[in-house]
């Protein structure tokens, strides 16, 4: 494709290191990029209180997609725009579905204020026996009783002697449309939305505002929740280190995230 009119990017996997960073030669290529002028989104399955740090190092304070689709931040008015929830009774309902189903799943779910970091919203809830496939993060904090008085944007499923991949296929069976089953990350875990909401959700509507075809647009991604994503753009392009899913998806195939394949693909055009 010719220069694009828009830059669309995930977080984790693709636009960090394998160190959780963004590297200079990547920020580098960023800087660029919105130089010249060229859009560059985040679209990541974080929420928004997890992705100024990003931004920070990436220099970036417009759009973010967050929460897989479920949400539009804008970073330099530090400001939801929209989020797209799931209500509390669907809620309780796809928590028993899954019970029955996966023996053993334990839940947490994500809200999200007006700003990234509304301490008026208990923004993430999670029952006492949910575990983090990752190091760090909000610790449990609960029952289940927490998550099911307002909406929420996402539902996480986790459990511990599962595959994410594994996990998807039963909860997809049994769920039958109700909500979009997705996963980040191959350790048993899975996350659920809304309806027909992904990170294209997002990207659709930061294209409109900023009048670019989703032609124009090249989007990088390394996972499942990526997959639309590198469908719906233009150019959609998988991180040597991603998910068989994305590489079937996407147009092409750069170098791994600890060796710059953003900026890779990027220092063509900037």
């Amino acid at each position: 494709m010719e220069r694009p009119g828009l830059v669309a990017s995930d977080v984790d996997g693709t636009l960090l290191s394998p160190l959780h960073g963004v590297t200079e030669r990547t920020a580098e290529a960023v800087r660029r990029v919105v130089a010249a002028g060229v859009p560059f989104v985040l679209a990541t399955g974080r929420p928004p209180r997890w992705v100024p740090e990003v931004a920070q190092q990436a220099g970036l304070d417009g759009y973010a997609v967050c929460a897989n689709g479920a949400v539009l931040y804008h970073l330099g008015q530090d400001r939801v725009l929209w989020q797209r929830t799931l209500d509390p009774v669907l809620v309780r309902d796809v928590m028993g579905e899954l019970d029955r189903v996966l023996p053993g799943v334990a839940f947490a779910v994500e809200r999200t204020g007006r700003t990234a970091f509304d301490d008026t919203v208990a923004q993430f809830i999670a029952e006492d026996s949910y575990a983090h496939p990752w190091p760090e993060g909000p610790e449990p904090n609960g029952d289940r009783s927490g998550m099911l008085t307002t909406p929420v944007v996402k539902i996480l499923c986790r459990h511990r002697e599962m595959t994410s991949a594994e996990m998807a296929e039963a909860a997809a069976q049994v769920l039958d449309g109700q909500v979009d089953v997705t996963f980040s990350t191959t350790m048993g875990l899975i996350e659920l939305s809304a309806p027909g909401v992904t990170k294209v959700t997002g990207l659709v509507d930061v294209a409109e505002r900023l009048g670019v075809a989703a032609a124009d647009v090249v989007a990088f991604g390394d996972m499942p929740n990526d997959v639309e994503m590198l469908t719906w753009a233009g150019h959609g392009v998988a991180m040597a280190n991603a998910h068989p899913d994305a590489l079937s998806a996407a147009d092409e195939i750069t170098a791994p995230n600890s060796e710059d394949g953003v900026a890779l693909v990027l220092e063509r055009w900037f």
